[in-house]
């Protein structure tokens, strides 16, 4: 049975294939509390290039420009991260400050129409973290294989939904099931709120691959790679609360 295996394609197991006992003979091992320095690098970073793009949108500049370049940068940086994971100790901090642009941009727009409403969101999304790793570190939940591979079909189908959504919408200027993801329908809430879910349980495989990570003594630089990781998932978080909560304040 595989040892690791994440719905987040940042972190599976073939991601640490080839990196484990690397470290053992140089003291360069990952450790967990090197992979928390790090996250918390990638998060002033990335809040950092947030604040950034959200005063540009207050003083008047299209937040388009920053969104697209946010997005299409990140995803190109993220892939090349997962092709070559020795260059993470700096392609991560690249990809903290191209979300940050994206995520300062949509929040930017969200406040303006529902004022407050990030703050929430921000809120929400930290206490959802914490409560995630209470109920991993104390094993409320235990992460088994068949958690692992529910949360895996799940989040790939949800991801293959929003592409085809995203690629409809390129088309023809209209998303596919537009009600379903972005009304204020009950049906439309309750989508929101399995998906926040769904985004929670991952935080669970995350804390688990990198402790195992950890246990396995993979490489130094999986410190950053898994960083990035668990930065992706919590942004993912954060977009979907701010989703919902603007969906309750529709009504």
């Amino acid at each position: 049975m595989a040892i690791f295996k994440s719905s987040n394609p940042a972190l599976q197991e073939k991601s640490y294939q080839g990196t484990v006992l690397e470290g053992i003979s140089t003291g360069q091992e990952m450790t967990l509390k090197g992979t928390m320095n790090k996250f918390g690098v990638l998060m002033m970073l990335m809040i950092a290039s947030t604040l950034f793009a959200w005063s540009q949108f207050y003083k008047g500049s299209d937040p388009k420009s920053l969104m697209y370049i946010g997005v299409f940068g990140g995803l190109g940086v993220a892939i090349i991260m997962m092709i070559k994971k020795q260059w993470a100790s700096f392609l991560a901090p690249i990809y903290a400050i191209l979300e940050g642009l994206f995520v300062g941009a949509v929040s930017a727009i969200y406040n303006y129409t529902y004022p407050g409403l990030p703050v929430q969101a921000v809120a929400l999304t930290l206490l959802v973290t914490l409560v995630m790793f209470l109920i991993y570190r104390y094993r409320i939940i235990k992460v088994t294989s068949k958690l692992r591979t529910v949360v895996v079909v799940a989040t790939s189908a949800i991801a293959l939904f929003y592409l085809i959504q995203w690629i409809t919408y390129a088309a023809s200027g209209s998303a596919v099931a537009y009600s379903l993801t972005n009304s204020s329908t009950p049906i439309s809430i309750g989508f929101s709120i399995l998906v926040v879910g769904l985004a929670a349980f991952n935080l669970l495989l995350n804390f688990d691959m990198i402790e195992k990570g950890v246990e396995l003594r993979a490489a130094k630089y999986m410190e950053w790679y898994s960083a990035f990781g668990l930065l992706v998932t919590i942004v993912w978080l954060y977009l979907e609360l701010l989703r919902l909560l603007s969906k309750f304040s529709r009504n």
